[in-house]
């Protein structure tokens, strides 16, 4: 079966049933009159989520990463659902990453645009390795695992991505944060030329989320620099992004140009976007309806049952037993 997702009309079916709000999902009308309607009637009108052609080959330097779609040795580690992987095409085609616009084709489209040689990522905070890093001070390529992990995205839509990484908690055992360091940020780069999303307010640029310290050391906490098989295409978040798969998509960071450690709750985008609607943790839950639409189940993107398949949302994304423990004794829906 061959798929085709860009300028797919498809798209227009698949998202009229994200929200039963046509304006609120007519996103490039929705910002062509945002001058008249003001940033906070944008933002709080937009949905948050966070979501990669042909293997090119490595760079010639030695000390650079892959470059966007070079192939990848990874072992497959054992982390994997029943559900089927969703195509490659659909992965690469059906994206949120504002950056580059906000329609599901943008980030393809205009993603290009983003050059990811050569990379730092800049360490601040309460930590005792503070600097500038590239990706492969961070991420060791020889140890390199394949994981399959549900994505859930806060507009009721899902995928599943074989992801190809390091767990989270290797790269921030290189960083040494303090004992001070209660929380961890990270900060997608922020590039107008590169990134002609961010010229408009859609968001408080730049893109920055955050995790508690015993998140982000959970074993499900990934950092990913390929999907596939593959380095990252730039509209996945090359090169490197995080994977956190209990939680809705927009809490993972692509493209990440900072990390910084903090003793308080960091500020996150979309939460000072509309703290009423996406809050700091926000995990998986079918029990907590989002203001205006419904978490009980989701509409499967690229899945065996092309566009029209839905499943029931399971509560932490169905990895209950491996992060529920993190949140004992909390509401669940007061902390959402």
């Amino acid at each position: 079966m061959e798929l085709k997702f860009r300028r797919n009309p498809n798209y227009q079916s698949l998202r009229s049933e994200m929200t039963d709000e046509p304006f609120f999902m007519d996103r490039r009308k929705l910002l062509a009159t945002g001058g008249a309607l003001g940033a906070g009637s944008i933002l709080g009108a937009l949905p948050a989520c966070s979501e990669p052609q042909g293997a090119i080959a490595a760079p010639a330097n030695a000390s650079a990463h892959p470059a966007p779609g070079a192939k990848l040795a990874a072992k497959k580690a054992a982390y994997a659902v029943s559900d089927t992987t969703t195509v490659e095409e659909a992965f690469n085609g059906y994206c949120n990453f504002y950056e580059f616009g906000t329609d599901k084709d943008d980030p393809a489209d205009k993603g290009f645009l983003l050059k990811t040689q050569p990379w730092q990522i800049k360490v601040e905070g309460e930590s005792d390795a503070l600097g500038n890093y590239a990706v492969k001070d961070l991420v060791d390529f020889s140890k390199l695992e394949e994981r399959v992990y549900r994505h859930r995205c806060v507009e009721a839509w899902s995928m599943v991505v074989p992801w190809v990484g390091v767990p989270l908690s290797s790269v921030i055992a290189k960083l040494k944060p303090k004992a001070t360091a209660k929380y961890v940020q990270f900060e997608t780069l922020l590039d107008k030329k590169m990134m002609p999303g961010t010229r408009l307010p859609v968001l408080d640029w730049p893109y920055v989320e955050g995790l508690r310290m015993d998140e982000a050391m959970n074993e499900l906490a990934f950092i990913a620099v390929g999907a596939y098989g593959k380095a990252l295409l730039q509209q996945n978040g090359a090169p490197l992004r995080t994977v956190l798969p209990w939680k809705y998509g927009f809490k993972a960071t692509k493209s990440i140009a900072k990390i910084r450690f903090t003793a308080n709750e960091p500020k996150t985008a979309w939460n000072k976007a509309n703290a009423n609607e996406y809050g700091f943790y926000s995990n998986v839950n079918p029990k907590v309806s989002h203001p205006r639409w419904s978490q009980a189940s989701e509409r499967v993107i690229g899945g065996k049952g092309g566009f029209n398949e839905r499943r029931n949302t399971e509560m932490f994304n169905g990895y209950e037993k491996q992060v529920a423990s993190l949140y004992a004794g909390m509401d669940l829906e007061k902390n959402y």
